[in-house]
């Protein structure tokens, strides 16, 4: 933290939210935490309580962003099916962000908990890199792991033809489950 006044409460979450929306990459919280000149922790509660009134905040490994509504844009989405090992999470994270789509997301359905969804959005070999090395550094297992290596991905992109360019991708690799 720095010497600046600290920026309280309300005023604080304007200043995030100001923040979140003028950027189109992930902010992080140590970076939006010197802003208010507050601690991070500070920022994690703040980004709760602006989820909590439905302000579209995601948590991704290399920050948080603001979830844009651009509607001059078309964006199509696909859901895909997977299998593989951990060690093949590079590969096929790579398949899909050269073909120009974005994966948003990895999800499994747990015996226990249902649904487990966790944000990843990544859209270039930099951003996937990033990724795994924060991944190795914590040590953190993939979701993968707990279904023998089942998963699914929602994949977003500004055609069509990308998203099956990188479903057929997927497919030539082994990595998408048969129906």
């Amino acid at each position: 933290m720095t010497d600046k006044k600290k920026i309280l409460g309300e005023n604080r979450r304007e200043l995030i939210l100001q923040l979140l929306k003028e950027r189109n990459e992930p902010i992080t919280g140590g970076e939006l935490a010197d802003e208010a000149s507050v601690s991070r922790q500070v920022i994690v509660q703040d980004i709760s309580l602006l989820k909590a009134k439905k302000v579209p905040i995601i948590a991704t490994s290399q920050g948080y962003m603001y979830l844009q509504q651009n509607h001059q844009k078309q964006r199509f989405s696909q859901i895909v099916a997977c299998k593989h090992t951990p060690e093949q999470t590079r590969e096929e994270l790579r398949l899909i962000v050269d073909h120009g789509v974005t994966v948003k997301d990895v999800f499994i359905e747990h015996p226990v908990y249902g649904d487990l969804v966790a944000s990843i959005m990544v859209s270039n070999r930099n951003e996937v890199d990033q990724f795994l090395k924060k991944v190795e550094e914590t040590n953190a297992p993939y979701l993968l792991q707990l279904t023998d290596g089942i998963h699914l991905h929602t994949l977003e992109a500004d055609s069509e033809e990308k998203l099956q360019l990188a479903y057929h991708s997927l497919d030539r690799a082994g990595f998408i489950i048969q129906s």
